[in-house]
């Protein structure tokens, strides 16, 4: 089962909690034991599995991540000014695999699945998530 979440950023760079979204499209999927994929469309976009109880913790990623990979320095720049975004999508990768155990996601209890923007803020943004039974 493939599905679509669409979603708008707000700011250029942010982390976006999916993870309840992924869970009820993986409820929905029926699938008791396999694998959730969840791929971000886009090239300067990311998926991360990170903690999301404390609200900090997206907030330190940005911030490491502007430290690492700093704007307005990189070839690219000269095209469209976001060679720092692609850079980063790059680092932090396009997708992650969940396993499903028992009809639920297997993350621990402290870890999210967040979409990445570090080219926002966007209208239209989209992840497909491919549910697959084993």
């Amino acid at each position: 089962m493939r599905s679509l979440i669409t979603l708008a950023t707000r700011e250029r760079e942010m982390l976006v909690d999916v993870t309840d979204r992924v869970r009820a499209i993986v409820a929905e999927s029926g699938v008791h034991d396999g694998l959730c994929c969840v791929y971000a469309h886009g090239a300067t976009a990311a998926v991360m599995i990170q903690e999301n109880w404390d609200a900090s913790v997206p907030t330190d990623v940005v911030n490491f991540l502007r430290a690492l990979v700093p704007p307005g320095i990189w070839l690219h720049d000269r095209q469209d000014g976001n060679g720092d975004a692609h850079l980063k999508a790059g680092l932090v990768g396009p997708s992650e695999t969940v396993p499903v155990i028992d009809g639920a996601l297997g993350l621990s209890t402290w870890q999210g699945i967040f979409f990445c923007e570090f080219d926002g803020p966007r209208a239209d943004r989209r992840m497909s998530v491919t549910v697959i039974s084993d």
